[in-house]
């Protein structure tokens, strides 16, 4: 009763210990929690030493010795005295002296969660068969209480997706409605509107709520990232420029827009992250640009803009050097185009254009 009165996993843990070494009459008790792939211990939680004695013992224990021999065999193991086993590896430097041993598997749903250790028994003789069922059956006991944490930790986990899920929403379809409405109003105020310099703040306004709705929107799909634990486009395309600025000298301006992470396939990602590290790469080389704007953007197809201040490109240059060729094959393979021009105001605008599934957009 007392190991399940907690529902949270690192606190039913140590009173799984505590409740073994009292069972037991144990001077010093531990659980080395298992990693995922069953080979080595990844936690291993103590009681009976003091901190001074852990910090003096350094690094705890992995399962090697007598106690990896529950990791390759879970079945229990008594021994009246550890030094007189052929797999004891004997103490570290600045441990205490333990003799008499008492190891036990324990299972969460058929599957080997981590074991048992206890040494240094009251008793002379060693662990007794009575100590050895009590722990077994502290053992599964424990087996519930873990689970139970488990599923209270999972419960949590899925009421914060849930969260992120409703405030994700709640951002969509009030402030960024709102805010593109807000635009579309400014930009009607503006036919109404004689005085130049009245129009010009007006569009530079309607551009910064534009900005604004794509940064809400980037905010929306980072929420949306909590829901998978796999890779991040829009995190890799952030370490690509961040490794780029330390050769450009400056940081490029980055606009992710759409759902990036949920809509691009694994293989038209890998050919964006390779075209936009070309891309950067020819910048840093031969423009001279002390600014750069990369657009990354989900809108029926798949965008990669890098557009430059340098000193510009000859049109045409995208069949003259094997990076270029590159870029515009990679656009090609997946059914799509690229195109290197020189930019409006001078410096060099590279687009990278290739459809995702579902698109019909043609």
């Amino acid at each position: 009763m007392s190991v399940g009165s907690d529902l949270e996993l690192a606190a039913v843990l140590r009173r799984i210990v505590e409740g073994a070494r009292e069972l037991s009459g144990a001077r010093f008790a531990a659980l080395g929690v298992l990693d995922p792939t069953h080979t080595h211990m990844v936690e291993f939680i103590t009681v009976g030493l003091d901190d001074d004695q852990r910090a003096r013992i350094g690094e705890l224990p992995k399962g090697r010795g007598v106690l990896g021999l529950l990791i390759v065999d879970p079945k229990p193991i008594r021994l009246r005295d550890l030094s007189e086993h052929p797999d004891s590896f004997g103490f570290p430097p600045h441990h205490p002296p333990m003799k008499s041993f008492l190891g036990v598997p324990l299972y969460v749903r058929g599957e080997v969660f981590g074991n048992l250790y206890l040494t240094d028994t009251e008793n002379q003789s060693g662990f007794s068969d009575v100590d050895e069922e009590l722990v077994l059956g502290l053992a599964t006991a424990a087996a519930l209480a873990i689970d139970n944490a488990r599923l209270h930790e999972r419960a949590a986990e899925l009421s914060l997706l849930a969260d992120r899920e409703r405030i994700g929403r709640e951002l969509h379809d009030t402030v960024v409605q709102r805010l593109f409405a807000t635009g579309l109003a400014m930009q009607g105020t503006i036919k109404l509107v004689d005085h130049p310099e009245a129009v010009k703040r007006l569009n530079q306004h309607i551009d910064d709520i534009d900005s604004t709705i794509r940064e809400i929107r980037t905010a929306i799909f980072a929420l949306e990232m909590g829901r998978s634990s796999g890779p991040s486009l829009r995190r890799e395309v952030l370490d690509v420029v961040a490794q780029a600025a330390r050769v450009l000298g400056f940081e490029p301006a980055v606009d992710l827009d759409g759902p990036i992470d949920t809509r691009v396939p694994t293989h038209a990602a890998g050919h964006l992250l390779a075209v936009l590290r070309e891309a950067l790469s020819n910048v840093a080389r031969h423009s001279g640009a002390t600014h750069v704007d990369v657009t990354v953007r989900v809108d029926g197809g798949l965008f990669l803009g890098v557009v430059d201040n340098g000193k510009g490109i000859e049109r045409g240059l995208l069949e003259g050097g094997n990076g270029l060729r590159n870029i515009a094959h990679r656009a090609e393979e997946l059914g799509g185009h690229a195109g290197v021009a020189p930019g409006a105001g001078g410096g060099t605008t590279l687009t990278w254009t290739v459809p995702l599934p579902g698109d019909t957009s043609g």
